[in-house]
């Protein structure tokens, strides 16, 4: 597995109206990677805007590390960086 301290773009499945949580990401799957990780724990989520997007920030364990996952909802793009 590569070191991911940067951000890096990632492809994510999510469950769009799932109970209190507008949006979970279930699974992601990096640049090159043959597989997906599935999200084994979801810990926050919170917003942050940055201009005029507003930033969904996910804390995520998968293969039991950290993971902060952040969908740009002008973009429509997904990054994850290691907590």
């Amino acid at each position: 597995m590569k070191n991911i301290n940067n951000k890096e773009q990632v492809e994510v499945m999510a469950l769009f109206g799932y109970e209190m949580t507008p949006c979970r990401p279930l699974s992601f799957k990096r640049k090159g990677e043959k597989y997906e990780v599935e999200v084994t724990e979801l810990l926050q989520t919170r917003i942050r805007f940055d201009k005029s997007a507003a930033m969904h920030i996910f804390d995520v364990v998968a293969n039991k590390i950290r993971y902060t996952l952040e969908f740009n909802s002008i973009k429509l793009t997904w990054h994850i960086s290691q907590a």
